[in-house]
């Protein structure tokens, strides 16, 4: 192909709108993390037990999924219009019917349920192809380590900005919903509409994308070429273990993404928990939910310009000791509301610089990969970037439950007169452990991964 012999420079498109289908997929999946367990206990009216099962098996099964779908993508036969670039379209259109379903109570038995569960695990997998597609395409479009953290920026701001405009939107669209065609039937709407705003976005990135990657065809017929093989012989399998076993900088990785993403869920899921009852007004999550969202659209933006003067590497080692420091400091004036809501502003920003450094740091441990086992690993690795996220979320409701339990924290305590023993429990799933988690991704990514001079 004539663009792999002379690379396609990244177009001014690209630069300008790669993210809007992040910005899609970001409102699109805020609807399952605000509205899915208030949907199933309040509107479905399951119970907890049931609740609990239809979760926590399709997290399992997401989890699991999430180590193969980069494999799968590498192994295969490569589709019409590309190995990953072609995922861009494929599957996004499933989503808005599948997410819908999942918020459709059927009956009261156990056929509702399986379709509730059917449907969380289907729509995921619908939406976590062409997400790594689209994340692959950072390393296939972007030759040279400037392209990619451009990217990877402006993919950033877009995620940080969905944040903000879905604090705004997301519940507009399910009370205007609810007013229409009832509360009953709002959320799977609201899903659908998302769901749809997400495909049509993914499908702007396919359309940008054209001519940066082999078709299908042109890809097979090169690899009769270089090979010598059948036509129809497909990309030889590489699994994602092959992939990791090669690479210790990868391990190095993962786990320091890990950190960070357990840091990410734990400091979001307790933060209600410290303005009810150590600041004693609740209604200040929503004010440092905002700031910080907005905080995130700077970060993202300037973060190619913090890459450009050190790199990639240094720049997250540098954030998560800001974030380490920030956190201590909270923690020693934890009573002093507003100085905390500075301090883990600055927590937050830190952490949200790192977010664009992610693909750029994965994509050349897939060129290291590549290099030890002789086969495309983009999509394989590229693909283990969502492994850390799902480990996150399931380390959350551990970690949450182990600082509220340290503190002997009982849902009976009222607020306004919860003691210090509480309030400290409180602070130490808010900073303490938040701080040590991020402390060890520090010190993990600083010895575990060294290819930062070619980052």
């Amino acid at each position: 192909m004539a663009e792999n012999r002379n690379p396609k420079p990244v177009s001014s498109s690209l630069k300008r709108f790669f993210g809007i289908g992040d910005l899609g997929f970001t409102m699109m999946s805020n609807i399952d993390t605000f509205y899915a367990s208030y949907f199933f206990t309040n509107i479905a009216k399951f119970s907890l037990g049931i609740v609990t099962t239809i979760t926590t098996i399709s997290a399992i099964v997401d989890a699991v999924l999430s180590c193969l779908y980069g494999a799968w993508m590498n192994k295969i036969k490569p589709k019409k219009w590309g190995r990953y670039r072609s995922w861009l379209i494929l599957t996004p259109w499933m989503v808005p019917f599948l997410y819908a379903l999942q918020f459709l109570k059927i009956n009261n038995g156990i056929a509702g349920v399986v379709v509730m569960t059917i449907a969380m695990i289907t729509s995921r997998i619908a939406w976590n192809l062409p997400f790594i597609a689209n994340l692959s395409m950072i390393n296939v479009a972007g030759k040279t380590t400037e392209d990619r953290m451009a990217l990877s920026s402006t993919r950033s701001v877009y995620t940080a900005l969905a944040n903000v405009l879905y604090s705004y939107a997301g519940p507009f669209v399910v009370a205007m919903f609810a007013g229409m065609i009832g509360e009953t039937n709002a959320y799977a709407a609201t899903a659908f509409a998302f769901g749809a705003v997400m495909a049509a976005g993914y499908f702007a990135h396919f359309k940008m994308f054209t001519g940066y990657e082999e078709t299908g065809e042109e890809e097979m017929a090169r690899l009769q070429r270089e090979a010598g093989q059948n036509r129809n012989q497909a990309q030889p399998k590489v699994s994602a273990w092959s992939a990791i076993a090669c690479n210790p900088h990868l391990i190095g990785l993962m786990i320091s993404s890990t950190a960070k993403y357990m840091v990410f869920f734990l400091v979001n899921g307790i933060a209600i928990y410290y303005f009810t009852y150590i600041s004693h007004n609740a209604g200040l999550l929503a004010t440092f939910m905002f700031i910080t969202n907005l905080l995130g659209i700077l970060a993202s933006y300037v973060s190619k310009y913090v890459v450009a003067r050190l790199n990639a590497k240094k720049t997250v080692v540098l954030a998560y000791l800001i974030m380490l420091a920030g956190m201590a400091a909270a923690f020693l004036i934890y009573q002093n509301t507003w100085v905390v809501i500075v301090l883990m502003c600055v927590v937050i920003f830190s952490m949200t610089l790192t977010n664009a450094c992610e693909p750029e740091l994965y994509a050349t441990c897939a060129v290291y990969s590549s290099s030890k086992t002789g086969y495309d690993t983009t999509g394989t690795v590229m693909g283990l970037l969502t492994v850390p996220l799902k480990i996150g979320i399931v380390m959350r409701g551990i970690l949450i439950g182990a600082a509220l339990a340290i503190g002997g924290f009982s849902a009976d305590i009222d607020p306004a007169t919860a003691g210090e023993a509480v309030q400290r429990g409180i602070c130490i799933g808010f900073m303490v452990i938040p701080a040590a988690v991020i402390a060890v991704g520090a010190l993990v990514l600083m010895f575990g991964y060294r290819l930062d001079k070619k980052a």
